[in-house]
């Protein structure tokens, strides 16, 4: 039976392993991808309510992020 040196099978086994292995990885950073944009998603939802809930109370505003103060947005069609 005719074989390949064992340096050589040794290499090709190598590069199998480390294929395989960026392979998983991938597969794990494509899971991990999709639970991160489901989040995210409810996060968006979430600031959505909230200014829902602000504009309801406070009508439209832009809020200061840092201090919590706020101007109202003048309404177009009113000027």
């Amino acid at each position: 039976m005719l074989k390949i040196k064992q340096e050589e099978l040794d290499a090709i086994n190598s590069q199998h392993r480390e294929s395989s292995s960026i392979i998983n990885q991938l597969g794990w950073l494509e899971a991990k991808k999709h639970e991160l944009l489901h989040k995210f998603a409810k996060v968006n939802a979430g600031i959505e309510d909230t200014k829902k809930d602000l504009e309801n109370t406070y009508g439209q505003i832009n809020v200061n992020l840092e201090t919590g103060e706020y101007t109202k947005i003048e309404d177009e069609q009113s000027n």
